[in-house]
């Protein structure tokens, strides 16, 4: 049987690496007595996987894991989706959260059918620190979405040297929310295989046009929803 859990990132638990998130929930899948099915071949691995990673330090309000399971003749019977996700609950640490379950019966991956994401970036601000910004949310975004171009520099495997490129196609949407202390952004993404768009270089440019002089570990991000291809149950 195929599943897709529905789950919550946040607390201290966001600064976890994804390798480390990936072996808490191999370890609970183990723990709760729940056979993963496995690939085959010499290198034979676990049929689970996220839908897209979580970058370190980031809270996720929407997060999905899919996982297939493996028939266990000596336990008499197949657990219902309701007993996995009941088992699985009571193995997680604090700050991941399980919220449902659903069979799977999307054809693609979890990987390959995300096409887009939703986010959160809340940007302190002092006195000090605000640079040229104005208390209008209209203003704000035609100060940054105006932009015939938005230039990010981006690293890229092949090259040593960050690469300019132009990220304003893949910014699907963006809203300003300014106030006194926080200035708070909500935007939506590409990202999945096909086109890919990291917050950070969203958060770079936005710095630099603004002239924010507000240090990246002040920063608080949120992935608040993915959006997929297909209907995922």
């Amino acid at each position: 049987m195929k599943y897709v859990i529905r789950f919550q990132k946040t607390g201290v638990i966001c600064y976890t690496s994804h390798l480390d998130i990936m072996k808490v929930f191999k370890r609970s899948f183990k723990r709760a007595g729940i056979r993963l099915a496995y690939s085959q071949g010499f290198n034979p691995h676990p049929k689970m996987g996220f839908a897209q990673p979580l970058s370190l330090g980031y809270e996720g309000l929407d997060e999905y894991i899919e996982f297939e399971t493996e028939n266990n003749p000596s336990a008499g019977k197949t657990e219902s989706a309701d007993e996995i996700l009941s088992k699985l609950k009571a193995m997680m640490p604090e700050g991941l959260e399980l919220m449902s379950i659903e069979e799977a019966v999307h054809n693609k991956t979890l990987a390959a059918n995300t096409i887009a994401a939703e986010y959160t970036v809340e940007i302190p601000l002092q006195s000090d620190a605000k640079g040229t910004l104005s208390d209008d949310p209209h203003a704000l975004w035609q100060g940054y979405m105006g932009q015939k171009e938005i230039i990010a520099l981006k690293k890229q495997k092949k090259k040593k040297e960050p690469v300019p490129v132009d990220i304003r196609p893949k910014i699907r949407e963006m809203v300003f929310y300014p106030s006194d202390t926080v200035l708070r952004i909500e935007m939506c993404l590409d990202s999945g295989s096909e086109s890919n768009l990291s917050p950070e270089l969203v958060i770079a440019t936005l710095l630099e046009r603004f002239d924010l002089a507000v240090p990246r570990s002040d920063i608080k991000v949120t992935r608040r929803k993915i959006h997929f291809k297909e209907i995922l149950t």
